[in-house]
């Protein structure tokens, strides 16, 4: 069976087990795939939390020139508003809390945005219900 529809997001990372580490404790991803890439030496990773059929990438690279910054974030569902919270306190404890959390209402609900170890954004939310709106517009 091939793939399709959007399956990937690749991000640049500088040190890979750090970043692993990361998104296990903040989006519940473990690691599906992992490789040296055989062209530039690069260590490439694949992560998924497997509730659907989508990867992140992480490519372990010297330095990483523009992280995604908050309007540019990975965004991923909590299943409690007190997962959030629970989450938002780890951030802050380890200085990654970049905003939040805030109650936006329907249908953006209770979000935060936290730094992951090399500057990217990560969204955590619950209440959003990208998936009802997606299939009401259906």
């Amino acid at each position: 069976m091939s793939d399709v529809g959007l399956t990937h997001i690749a991000l640049p990372v500088t040190q890979i087990d750090t970043s692993i580490a990361f998104y296990a404790k903040y989006a519940h991803m473990q690691v599906v795939h992992r490789r040296t890439d055989a062209q530039t030496g690069a260590e490439v990773v694949w992560l998924s939390d497997r509730t659907r059929p989508f990867v992140l990438v992480l490519i372990e690279v010297p330095q990483v020139a523009h992280p995604l910054l908050p309007s540019a974030h990975l965004g991923v569902g909590c299943a409690t508003r007190a997962e959030v919270d629970h989450l938002c306190e780890e951030a802050r404890r380890e200085g990654r809390l970049r905003y939040g959390p805030l109650d936006s209402g329907y249908p953006v609900g209770y979000w935060a945005l936290i730094a992951d170890p090399d500057g990217h954004t990560l969204e955590l939310s619950f209440g959003q219900e990208v998936a009802l709106t997606v299939a009401r517009s259906s």
